[in-house]
């Protein structure tokens, strides 16, 4: 991936196991989210980028001529940093982009906004309150709110960057008890600063570093053992 000339993400090929957490991690900078908006195409009206080789979902290369965007971005969802609810009501934010791609039957809307909350522990809190703007809700009942509209589009992959980072304690053991049940249907990505939580709750960790793959390990060797000294001088804290 180049822009102006720099290569942002440098001779990288790296695969994610289906229906495991994979935790991206290292330096700021080092190319993590901009491997996450690789993904599904999130750079395409990025001035200056243009991307080479080849990103694969499952069978589907992502950046072929006849690949829908549109249809590529129903099955690899994304939950960003801060969370950004759609300026519609809270119910809207869920039925909206299900209904544009006809996934909702006529009269099934209230049934999909219910289930989806409940799936992120939100029911209970917003079901007197639909109508209203998500922008009353608590900023991890926003970010929550956001979950359950990627949910809502049923995907295959569910990227993460950095979901937790402004929550508080209580609301990322939510978030991150979620994530951990949601791995037997989804395959998840999750750009994480906090090495405690890339721990907790990955199954697999990709070590990035100046744009660069150093190490792609299983979590438990990756924390424990890791080939790398780089990877080992991360994890201890003496770069970073």
């Amino acid at each position: 991936m180049l822009l102006a000339a720099r290569r942002l993400l440098d001779n990288l090929s790296v695969s994610f196991s289906e229906h495991r957490i994979t935790a991206i991690v290292g330096p700021t900078g080092c190319g993590k989210t901009t491997l996450l908006r690789s993904i599904n195409r999130l750079h395409d009206h990025t001035a200056g980028v243009s991307v080479e080789g080849t990103v694969l979902i499952g069978d589907t290369p992502a950046y072929a001529d006849d690949t829908n965007v549109r249809e590529l971005r129903r099955r690899v969802g994304m939950l960003f940093q801060r969370a950004n609810p759609f300026p519609q009501s809270i119910e809207d934010n869920i039925s909206i982009a299900p209904r544009a791609h006809r996934m909702v039957k006529r009269g099934g809307d209230a049934e999909l906004v219910e289930q989806r909350l409940r799936e992120v522990g939100l029911w209970e809190a917003v079901k007197d309150r639909l109508h209203h703007s998500p922008f009353v809700l608590s900023g991890g009942q926003q970010q929550l709110l956001c979950l359950a509209r990627a949910l809502a589009l049923q995907p295959d992959v569910l990227l993460l960057d950095e979901p937790t980072s402004a929550l508080d304690p209580g609301t990322t053991k939510h978030i991150e008890d979620l994530l951990v049940s949601l791995k037997a249907t989804k395959t998840l990505l999750i750009v994480t600063h906090n090495l405690a939580q890339a721990l907790r709750i990955s199954d697999n960790v990709v070590f990035l570093m100046g744009g660069k793959l150093v190490e792609a390990a299983p979590s438990a060797k990756f924390f424990h053992g890791a080939e790398d000294e780089r990877s080992r001088a991360y994890v201890s804290g003496r770069i970073g």
